[in-house]
């Protein structure tokens, strides 16, 4: 998502086991609230990309239509432990939702949709206890873990190897496949593990991807699929804070996966077909976060389906997690899906469809 109007004094709660995180520790979300309404009423969907947000977006040239570039060749396998199937794409949620428990939410959003997640999102701080078990996880879900990183030297000084061991331990206990989010948003500059606050070094990011996985390796938690996930665009935007220049390599990562929001009327192609360009013919997408601002009427529902859409037209991404909640105060959008009825319908329709029968 754009960190152009972030919010530092914005606060909101996820609780993990014996944590609190900070509505800006779980996502960059705070900054809406900052823009007059106005100039967000003024604004209307953008026509995939303008050259204004072609400078902010990885890995484009100012002025260069998404068009131009011809559709690249997708994988049709990967996935590691979380295998990617070719033509099918895993719709869940990190679902949040006020006065109901995860179960009591995972059959409100069953009954409303007519099936299970596929995908169950959960959030841990970086010293917390990953999970054993999960409250509410349907049979067949996948649970996808964003779990937070740290300062650079507290990894590859060696001095936190036995923490990812006991996390490698956990995550292997659950016995089943499970996708792990380490360090998402990478090239933001709101994170402790972003390369602007760790000496602009891009190298000491991947020096501390590289020795989490072969500790995870070393404890056997070959259950685990890592989810490499920038956000849609960086910031600052600098040679050292590239995507490209973040990416651990492919013998490294099983899914790559991006955040984006509909936060100023950006396009579903503005948000994701950038990085969908880089490396859909390397590695399974994967949606880690996406969702819509409603500003009334249809627009939230008319984002749902254009989202749906865009989906249909990207074979590689192999799933998709939303961001379903309405449990963060001192923020008013409500994210969840069911905010009004043409809402939910759109979102029914598309959990509904074959492409999302993952």
């Amino acid at each position: 998502m754009s960190p152009v109007h972030r919010n530092p004094t914005h606060r909101g709660t996820r609780r993990a086991p014996g944590r609190t995180l900070t509505r800006r520790h779980l996502l960059g979300l705070v900054g809406l609230a900052a823009v007059p309404a106005a100039i967000v009423g003024a604004q209307q969907f953008r026509s995939d990309d303008t050259a204004a947000e072609a400078t902010t977006s990885p890995g484009r040239t100012a002025g260069t239509p998404a068009s131009a570039s011809a559709p690249p060749k997708v994988v049709t396998e990967g996935g590691g432990p979380v295998p990617f199937v070719p033509g099918k794409a895993m719709l869940g949620a990190y679902l949040s939702l006020s006065g109901k428990t995860a179960t009591q939410s995972q059959a409100l959003r069953r009954q409303q949709t007519g099936r299970e997640e596929r995908i169950v999102h959960v959030f841990y701080d970086w010293p917390d206890l990953l999970p054993t078990s999960i409250e509410g996880l349907p049979a067949q879900a996948v649970p996808m873990v964003s779990w937070r990183g740290t300062a650079y030297s507290d990894i590859t000084s060696g001095a936190s190897d036995e923490l990812i061991a006991r996390a490698a331990r956990r995550l292997k206990s659950l016995g089943r496949p499970v996708l792990l989010r380490w360090g998402w948003e990478m090239n933001g500059d709101w994170y402790d593990w972003s390369p602007a606050r760790n000496g602009k070094n891009p190298a000491g990011y991947i020096q501390s991807w590289r020795r989490m996985h072969d500790i995870f390796a070393k404890e056997g938690a070959t259950n685990v699929a890592w989810v490499w996930s920038p956000n849609w665009n960086s910031s600052p935007i600098a040679d050292w804070n590239t995507i490209a220049a973040l990416y651990p390599g492919d013998k490294y990562v099983d899914w790559v996966g991006v955040s984006g929001y509909n936060l100023r009327r950006e396009t579903p192609e503005t948000l994701f077909s950038p990085i969908y360009r880089s490396y859909a013919a390397r590695k399974p997408i994967l949606i880690t976060e996406v969702g819509s601002v409603d500003r009334g009427g249809r627009t939230k529902a008319d984002w749902i389906s254009l989202f749906a859409r865009w989906v249909e037209g990207h074979p590689a991404v192999g799933g998709v997690a939303w961001f379903d909640t309405d449990t963060h105060p001192g923020y008013t959008e409500k994210w969840r899906v069911d905010t009004d009825a043409a809402s939910l319908a759109a979102y029914v329709a598309m959990a509904k469809s074959a492409r999302f029968s993952g």
